[in-house]
């Protein structure tokens, strides 16, 4: 028998006590929140995530983008292959590179930018939280996600 203190989280295996799993949940329930405001719009939270650096950066590579959203060339390009589908973003070969694809909104892909204005408050409203708190809130996970990246990278 250990004297341990159960809830001690160094070392515990206790599920609602590991942090990738707080995080995992989180990730899921902000997820769905943004489901009902992104379906007005025809959009999967992954494309909405791939049209906020389109209509922040403008054209940009899928290389560029792909970085941009910390995912791999293999996953970009099918909800690429869908949103041009869909008539929301073009894609070309570049005329400087032709091993380059460069990916633009399209009009109709500018419109649902004007739509999509409403999201990020709605989503507010709808969890509650405030936007000091989202800020803080925001800065950590970006501090964390640095750290946790820096440790991956390290050999063990």
């Amino acid at each position: 028998m250990t004297n341990e203190d159960p809830t001690a989280v160094d070392g515990s295996l206790l599920l609602d006590e590991q942090l990738c799993f707080a995080l995992y949940a989180a990730q899921r329930a902000v997820t769905a929140a943004y489901r009902p405001l992104l379906e007005e719009l025809g959009l999967t939270y992954p494309q909405y995530l791939v049209l906020l650096v389109l209509w922040e950066r403008g054209e940009t590579t899928v290389k560029e983008l792909a970085a941009a959203l910390r995912l791999d060339y293999g996953t970009v390009s099918p909800l690429l292959k869908r949103l041009e589908g869909a008539g929301v973003v073009r894609r070309e070969r570049a005329a400087h590179d032709e091993r380059s694809v460069l990916v633009a909104c399209t009009g109709r892909g500018e419109e649902l930018r004007e739509r999509a204005a409403r999201v990020p408050g709605a989503l507010l409203s709808a969890t509650g939280l405030d936007t000091a708190g989202v800020a803080r809130l925001r800065e950590e996970l970006w501090e964390l996600a640095e750290k946790a990246h820096t440790a991956a990278e390290r050999p063990h």
